[in-house]
């Protein structure tokens, strides 16, 4: 199977291995392929049970049409989105390519079907474990228009999300990372703050970040979030660096994920962690083999510390 779909472009074969699965589940067959382990030892984190620690990361389902067959492999908790208010395809095609076995460099510009698609395929879930959401903006909204997206896609999902994941950070949508300022940022977050205290809202909210900024917006970022009541930070997204990618690589658009982002993407975990006082444990994790395949959703490293959470994961929109 594996080296069928290293024969078809990147995001094909990404397409290809999640229809294999559906097509499986849907068949009342996928348990004879994969089997469920029930072996693992639970995880309470943020006041959400996690039947285990092993995750998928947004990215892979982003419409939430595949995640009760991504369940029936044996995730703990699966992340969905990212989602925006309107459907949109994203950016032109050709926008994913292969750096090496173990990276990518995609600029797919938060290509979905809409909020409304992902609540209908919510609706249907059959997925025992942790189900997070992660909302953005469409790419023609302006700055303003943005947080307005964010709160419609909030005030969507929350009646059905274990979390939700707010993304600021993914460098396909032009703008989009100015949320990383200090005063844009206490804006959107105070919005959806207020967000969260008219739908009582009581689950964890995290925010995903960027792996290009400095230690002393890392800092605004969390004494702004700590003082609103965030639960934490997925860190990170993906890179616009290029320096430890070949020649031929490099005027790529979009962001690099994978192992070439591992070094900077624990960079900025580490400084979370010099900004909090809890107690640093790290889960490391990575994609079955059937998916690294495609060469999209590569990893997903969770670090929480108490009494925040941090979430590290190499992939974007």
């Amino acid at each position: 199977m594996l080296s069928i779909l290293r024969l078809f472009p990147p995001e094909l074969a990404h397409f290809l291995a999640l229809a294999t699965l559906q097509l499986l589940y849907k068949l009342r067959v996928l348990g004879i392929f994969f089997k469920s382990h029930q072996s693992y030892q639970s995880v309470t984190l943020n006041s959400l049970i996690f039947p285990n620690r092993l995750g998928i990361a947004a990215g892979l389902d982003k419409n939430g049409d595949y995640f009760n067959a991504l369940g029936m492999l044996g995730f703990g908790f699966i992340e969905v989105g990212t989602i925006t208010p309107r459907p949109q395809s994203g950016n032109p095609k050709p926008r994913i390519w292969r750096i090496s076995n173990s990276s990518v460099i995609n600029a797919l510009g938060f290509n979905n079907k809409g909020v409304d698609h992902l609540v209908g395929n919510l609706k249907k879930r059959n997925f025992d474990g942790i189900l997070g959401v992660n909302i953005g903006a469409n790419k023609d909204s302006d700055q303003q228009q943005r947080i307005s997206d964010y709160v419609y896609c909030f005030e969507k999902v929350a009646p059905y999300a274990d979390y939700i994941t707010v993304n600021i950070s993914s460098p396909n949508t032009p703008g989009l990372r100015n949320f990383h300022k200090e005063e844009e940022f206490e804006t959107l977050i105070s919005t959806i703050a207020s967000t969260r205290e008219k739908l009582l809202f009581t689950k964890p909210v995290f925010i995903k970040i960027s792996p290009d900024e400095d230690y002393d917006t890392i800092r605004a970022l969390v004494l702004i979030a700590r003082a609103r009541n965030f639960d934490g930070f997925v860190a990170t997204n993906t890179t616009i660096s290029r320096n430890l990618v070949a020649d031929k690589y490099k005027n790529l658009p979009g962001g690099l994920s994978g192992e070439l982002l591992k070094d900077q993407s624990n960079m900025i975990v580490k400084q979370l962690a010099s900004l909090d006082s809890g107690t640093n444990t790290g889960w490391s994790y990575f994609f079955p083999q059937f998916w690294r395949s495609s060469h999209f959703c590569l990893a997903y490293k969770i670090r929480p510390l108490n009494p925040r959470c941090h979430l590290k994961q190499g992939n974007g929109g």
